[in-house]
């Protein structure tokens, strides 16, 4: 991974006007994966839109981390579900069009 695709987790407190407690407790519960460079905790930006999601989710409906993974659960089967019925659809399409 690059260090130029990474951001301290100190500079996205400062920008989202959160505590640092709130990451370690997103790292200890294993849902963000922090990456360390010279003694700073780092994230990869390809992770800011779930980032934004939980801060969203813990400061609107005040999940704690237990709601928030289980919210990312239900959202990752959802987008499973999504392209299992894309993936019949086509199918079905496929015999229907012959």
């Amino acid at each position: 991974m690059q260090n130029k695709h990474l951001i301290p987790l100190p500079s996205l407190c400062n920008h989202y006007k959160i505590e640092m407690s709130f990451f370690n407790g997103l790292k200890d519960y294993g849902l963000i994966e922090v990456v360390s460079v010279e003694k700073t905790n780092c994230i990869h930006q390809d992770k800011i839109a779930d980032i934004e999601k939980m801060i969203r989710l813990h400061q609107e409906l005040h999940l704690n981390y237990e709601g928030i993974d289980t919210v990312f659960n239900l959202l990752e089967k959802i987008d499973y579900l999504k392209a299992e019925l894309t993936s019949a659809q086509n199918k079905l399409q496929r015999y229907t069009n012959d």
